[in-house]
């Protein structure tokens, strides 16, 4: 079974960029690749199966860190399924030994991750630069401290403020403490 596999950073962007060919299922997400914990991905690495075949885009839409880039491959061939990047036109399955594909995977898994600190690092210069001109305060707050207070004083347990306000224990603490 051919499978694929199309990913996206954020909800405003747009799946369709990446077109995969001939794939009887495609598991889709909006979600950053800096960890290899999605929803989607383990999805796919659960359904598949030994003989089945996994097309992504480009090996950035697979994972944004070289050792997640390797461990996911890694977890796919011990599968018995191969994994093929449309736009680098490499291919990978427990039994090729194809080093010039493997030096291409790991030069290009580099500069993902390369790429992926490029981003972090200019992000967290515009968020100073807006925090220097006092337009960024950060995200908003999602816990009335002032309601967990209220609460407690009225001799509302921990647990229950805790799962009245759909939050953890360590918050309503945090709150009380504040």
């Amino acid at each position: 079974m051919k499978v694929g596999y199309r990913r996206v950073s954020t909800i405003e962007q747009n799946l369709d960029r990446q077109e995969l060919s001939g794939c009887e299922k495609v598991f889709e997400e909006k979600e950053s690749g800096a960890s290899k914990d999605r929803t989607a991905l383990q999805e796919m690495i659960s359904f598949v199966r030994s003989g089945d075949e996994v097309e992504v885009f480009s090996i950035d839409r697979l994972a944004r860190n070289l050792g997640d880039l390797q461990q996911i491959i890694s977890e796919l061939n011990d599968k018995g399924v191969s994994i093929k990047f449309v736009s680098e036109n490499l291919k990978f399955s427990g039994n090729d030994e194809d080093p010039f594909a493997k030096l291409q995977l790991q030069m290009l898994g580099a500069f993902a991750e390369f790429e992926r600190s490029l981003i972090k690092k200019r992000q967290l210069e515009g968020i100073a630069k807006a925090k220097e001109r006092g337009i960024y305060t950060g995200r908003k707050k999602q816990i009335d401290d002032k309601q967990i207070r209220a609460m407690k004083l009225e001799g509302v347990a921990v647990v229950q403020i805790a799962s009245e306000m759909n939050i953890s224990r360590q918050s309503v603490y945090r709150a009380l403490k504040a």
